[in-house]
């Protein structure tokens, strides 16, 4: 069974020189520098519109995008992205069986790159995938990309994708991966409010938790759904009850 799991990026990025190393450019290259070109047209100030941010972060990712070439990156996908996720993941302390685990099973969606390899070389950008950047007759980056993401993992040979990313990334790929006949389970991670039952799902907490539920994975070199039943880090254990066929549901006591 093909199994990939497929999680969102953060905003902060680094650019670094340091291991795991990058071991080549991101599959759908060709549509970043589309989107490159589109970037490049904006002025500073449409820019700062389109991104909704400071005046410092803005020049930042105005100047990154005005002097950006590709081929430069010397940064994998997985140490690049800087946000709690990837903190608790921890690429940078993995042995080389986990590192194995990750090239062949972990999926990084993005606005700008598509879908990533954990060690496809990147550079630090700006551009999250709920964006309305017109590109062409796409509307939007959801449009731009449409099925492409979930056509790379059927050329990578996956039928079952573990969809760990948040709504705005998920929305990218899993009703195309689900038309295309692939299988996919959503995992969930929260707390049981105890007045009526609900499961409560914190947005720190949860990227804390996906990071660390793809290091376990990794770790145990898990290569099933019924495995990942097992996971208990952070006080997590699985929810039978609140499980079925294509939701993993996992609460914090």
């Amino acid at each position: 069974m093909g199994l990939k799991i497929v999680i969102s990026p953060a905003k902060k990025m680094n650019e670094e020189d340091v291991p795991p190393h990058p071991k080549g450019l991101p599959a759908l290259v060709d549509q970043t520098r589309i989107l490159l070109r589109a970037m490049k047209t904006l002025s500073l100030e449409e820019a700062q519109a389109f991104w909704q941010c400071s005046d410092r972060l803005a020049r930042l990712n105005y100047e990154r995008f005005a002097c950006m070439e590709l081929e430069s990156a010397r940064t994998a996908a997985v140490v690049s992205y800087e946000g709690i996720q990837y903190q608790h993941l921890a690429a940078q302390i993995m042995d080389e069986r986990c590192l194995a685990w990750l090239d062949e099973h972990l999926r990084i969606l993005s606005g700008f790159y598509g879908i990533l390899r954990p060690f496809d070389a990147v550079v630090p950008y700006r551009l999250e995938m709920q964006a309305r950047l017109a590109v062409g007759n796409a509307r939007d980056l959801y449009a731009f990309w449409d099925g492409m993401l979930a056509r790379v993992l059927v050329d990578e040979g996956c039928d079952l994708v573990v969809n760990l990313a948040s709504v705005e990334y998920a929305k990218a790929v899993v009703p195309h991966a689900k038309s295309l006949g692939l299988h996919v389970v959503t995992c969930l991670f929260g707390t049981v409010r105890p007045s009526d039952g609900k499961l409560l799902q914190r947005a720190t907490e949860a990227k804390a938790a996906r990071g660390t539920f793809v290091r376990w994975c990794a770790e145990q070199t898990v290569t099933t759904v019924d495995a990942m039943r097992a996971f208990a880090e952070r006080g997590y254990a699985w929810d039978e009850e609140r499980s079925d066929a294509s939701t993993l549901v996992f609460v914090q006591s």
